[in-house]
Parts: structure tokens; C-alpha cells; sequence
């Protein structure tokens, strides 16, 4: 009588969501990257050594750089300008793209118009979806103009098998939403578990790298924000794109975290409408199309966004208040950086809000990051515990330090090219033991080496 095959041996192994390494035992705290509560409980399938592994028959061989062929493949094109800029210029075949982003903020959609413009453009292209049916997908094609193109639709969640599919079919672009959908059968987790998106990632990888085939894989996002599942994702990937946005402006910013082939910090950006993802040409101006003119508590920072420089406007708002501990309120701004340049008007200029509620705003849904729209700010705060309109006419540019002086920031060229297009007359920065070279015509350079300076210089 034959005897019966083995049941599989499960065991319980703990895997941390913010690092992705696992352990044997639960603790409150993942001994590796330090975090609290980020254990997750899975049971896997013990495997015996050598099972499912094919014999191997030899070893890679080092190659020497010389010999090594630099035929590179061209990248694919994409009529999405801005899309295609903040992947550095197209498409790279074989390369594997993470897109994360906010529920309803708009992944699908600017994925679907990519996918139709490639299948048309370029060659066959495959939309997988484990979230939505293939009638949900075909009316959100429609909505967005597909027409005739050799785009295909494939609703599954089984890795293997779409897998499978693109080894057959072959196409130029591959687009997986979402990876938190898709398991192996292999493995006895279930889908969207630590575990599962990591394997499945690094299939997604090798099948990518071996028929030269571009995928995109859509990622979901936790309550913080950061990309779900185990930092490891993003380290298997070749590219990490962020879609931000407030969900009730018409906004919406691609933003490069990571590109092997491209610059880092790139962004793109968008406008939704009706029928899909907008491309807007020039954000500077619209970010300030609705600004109010003279109006106390308003200013116009020149922030670089990778290569791009972008013209946004900053609002401050001070109201007294009885409150003991006044309201201290940033949109778009950094708020530990807003507590630092309070404290640098009061200590440095004599502007004192230590009896008011202070309000600061990006306006646009636009987030700054850069210390170089501190000027701006500290400027925009001033202007509303005065009450005096800043000059409509004026951008700033400047970093500020404890000590109250303005420190110069980088790429100052664009950001006045940029500044002088839109039609600005004059400029605020930090002055400089260099002088610039070639400054734009009709653009009045306003130095000052201290805030106190600044605000003698704008605030008349």
C-alpha cells in the first residue's frame, strides 16, 4: 500500500510590515528596525531543503566590463509629457514601476490612459486588474477615448497565471493593479499579507527582467501614508512614483521617490477632469491664477521640484485668541519648520504672535518640503501680524537660520528664468558674496542678508 504524502508543516513566523524581515517570536518592538507594532502574524509552509529546487548545474560567471555589450534598449515613448518626465523621458523596458497613492486620488485612471496610449502608439499592452471587473474596466477605457488599439484586459488575482499570460502574449507594458491583490499558490498566506506582496514583487521583477517587458504595479497606502507593505517593496522596484493631492482640489502631483533611470524628486502635474488626467503645461500659473492682490498675508514663494521650478503662493493668518496655548496650524508647510520661523520673528525682528493663532496654507494643495520657501513664509506671517499687503510683483527665495540670516539656495538661475516668465518685476533673495551671472532682463534683485532686512525692504 503506498504511502500516504506528507501534510505540509506550517509554522507561525512573525514578519515586521515596516522592514520585512521576520522572526520566530512576537514582540512589541521589531528588534531589527526599532519600530512598535509592526509584527504581523503569518503561518507559512515549512519547506524541506532542496524541495521545489531545481539541481543546480553551475555558477554565474563574472564578466569583464569591457565585454559587456551597452546596446541599450530605447525607451518606449509616452504622450503623457508629464508622466513621461517624471520617468525621465519614456518608458524603460524591463523595468519595474511601484505607483502608490490615496484611495480615489486617481492611480487607475492615469495608469488606464497610459495603457491606451501605449497600446495604440507603441504595441500590445495589458491592463490586470484584481479589483474590478473586465466591464468596469472596458466603460472607464470608453470614458477615456480608447478606440481601436491593442489593448487587452485580464481580471485575476492568481499570480501564476497572469504570469503565465504575459509570457505568452509578450507585451510592451504590463500593468498589475494591484499587487496587494495578487498570491501565489505557493505560499499559504493570504493576498495582501507581507509575505505575499513581497514574493510576488520580486516574481513580477524576474519576469520583467527576463522578457523585457515595462510593468507597473500599483501599491496601496497605509493610514500614514507610506507605501503598504514592507519597505523591501520599494528596494525590489526600479521606480517609486507617489500620486499626492487633496482629493477636493482638481490637483494632483506625481512625485519621483526613487528612479534608476531618472532624476529623483521629479514631479508632474495634473489636473482631474471628466475625462481623465489633464496635463498642466504650466502649474506656476495656475497655482497663482485666483491669487488675491494685495491682500495682507500673502506671498509668492520659488520652490524647485527636481528639475522644475514651480511659483506657488503662501498664505499666513494670525487671530488673537485667549486660548493659554495658541493654535499653531500648517497645510502644505512643514509644521515643526513653522514653530522655528515663529520663533525666529520674535527672538530676531520683534514680531510677536505668542497672543495669536497662526495659520499657514500652500495654496493649490501644493506641499512644500524645501527650506528654500522659508523666506516666503516668514514674510507671509509678518504681513498678516502687520497688516500690510505684500507688492503683487515680488517673488521670494531665501533659507533662514537661527541667527536671523538668509542663506542662499540652489539653482537660482530657473528659479528667476521661471520667476521673470510669469511676469514678476522684482525678486527677494539672500545676498550673495558671488554675484549671478546673467540675471533675467526686467527682474529687480532685492539682497538682504538678514529677515530684519527683508521685511525693512518689502514692508514700507
Amino acid at each position: 500500500m503506498p504511502r500516504p504524502p506528507a501534510s505540509p508543516r506550517l509554522k507561525t513566523r512573525y514578519v515586521c510590515t515596516a522592514c520585512g524581515h521576520d522572526f520566530a517570536k512576537w514582540a512589541g518592538k521589531c528588534p531589527d528596525c526599532g519600530e512598535w507594532n509592526t509584527l504581523q502574524e503569518e503561518v507559512v509552509e515549512e519547506r524541506s531543503a532542496g524541495r521545489g529546487m531545481a539541481p543546480r548545474t553551475g555558477f554565474a560567471q563574472p564578466q569583464k566590463l569591457s565585454e559587456i555589450r551597452a546596446d541599450a534598449l530605447p525607451r518606449l515613448p509616452l504622450e503623457i509629457g508629464e508622466f513621461a518626465r517624471v520617468l525621465g523621458g519614456g518608458i524603460v523596458p524591463g523595468s519595474l514601476v511601484l505607483v502608490g497613492g490615496d484611495p480615489g486620488i486617481g492611480k487607475s485612471t492615469l495608469l488606464m490612459q497610459a495603457a491606451v496610449l501605449t497600446a495604440r502608439n507603441v504595441g500590445p499592452t495589458l491592463y490586470v486588474s484584481g479589483e474590478e471587473s473586465a466591464h468596469q474596466l472596458k466603460m472607464r477605457a470608453e470614458r477615456l477615448g480608447v478606440g481601436e488599439s491593442e489593448l487587452y484586459l485580464l481580471t485575476d488575482t492568481n499570480l501564476d497565471d497572469v504570469v503565465a499570460a504575459i509570457e505568452q502574449m509578450r507585451p510592451k507594458l504590463a500593468i498589475i493593479d494591484s499587487i496587494q491583490t495578487m498570491y501565489l499558490d505557493s505560499l499559504t498566506s493570504s493576498a495582501g499579507t507581507v509575505t505575499q506582496v513581497r514574493e510576488c514583487a520580486s516574481r513580477l521583477q524576474a519576469m520583467a527582467k527576463s522578457l523585457n517587458t515595462a510593468c507597473f504595479i500599483v501599491g496601496h497606502v497605509t493610514k500614514e501614508g507610506s507605501i503598504a507593505g514592507p519597505k523591501v517593496l520599494e528596494h525590489i522596484v526600479d521606480t517609486v512614483l507617489q500620486l499626492e493631492g487633496d482629493r477636493f482640489h482638481a490637483f494632483r502631483l506625481l512625485r519621483s521617490i526613487k528612479n534608476r533611470f531618472g532624476a529623483t524628486s521629479e514631479v508632474g502635474v495634473f489636473e482631474m477632469a471628466g475625462s481623465g488626467m489633464k496635463e498642466v503645461l504650466n502649474p506656476s500659473e495656475s497655482f497663482l491664477a485666483e491669487r488675491m492682490m494685495h491682500a495682507p498675508g500673502s506671498a509668492v514663494a520659488v520652490t524647485m521640484e527636481g528639475t522644475r521650478p514651480l511659483l506657488v503662493e503662501v498664505q499666513a493668518l494670525t487671530s488673537p485668541t485667549q486660548n493659554p496655548m495658541p493654535r499653531r496650524t500648517a497645510n502644505g508647510f512643514d509644521y515643526n519648520r513653522l514653530f522655528i520661523l515663529i520663533a525666529v520673528l520674535a527672538k530676531r525682528v520683534g514680531v510677536r504672535v505668542h497672543d495669536q493663532d497662526v495659520f499657514v496654507n500652500v495654496v493649490g494643495g501644493m506641499s512644500i518640503d524645501e527650506p528654500a520657501a522659508d523666506l516666503a513664509a516668514a514674510v507671509a506671517i509678518a504681513s498678516a501680524a502687520k497688516g500690510v499687503a505684500i507688492a503683487p510683483d515680488l517673488a521670494i527665495i531665501g533659507e533662514i537660520g537661527l541667527s536671523g540670516e538668509l542663506r542662499t539656495v540652489g539653482q537660482l538661475p530657473a528659479r528667476l528664468n521661471e520667476a521673470a516668465k510669469l511676469g514678476f518685476k522684482r525678486c527677494l533673495l539672500p545676498k550673495t558674496t558671488r554675484p549671478l551671472e546673467n540675471p533675467p532682463p526686467g527682474l529687480t534683485l532685492i539682497h538682504a542678508r538678514s529677515l530684519g532686512e527683508a521685511l525693512d525692504a518689502v514692508m514700507k
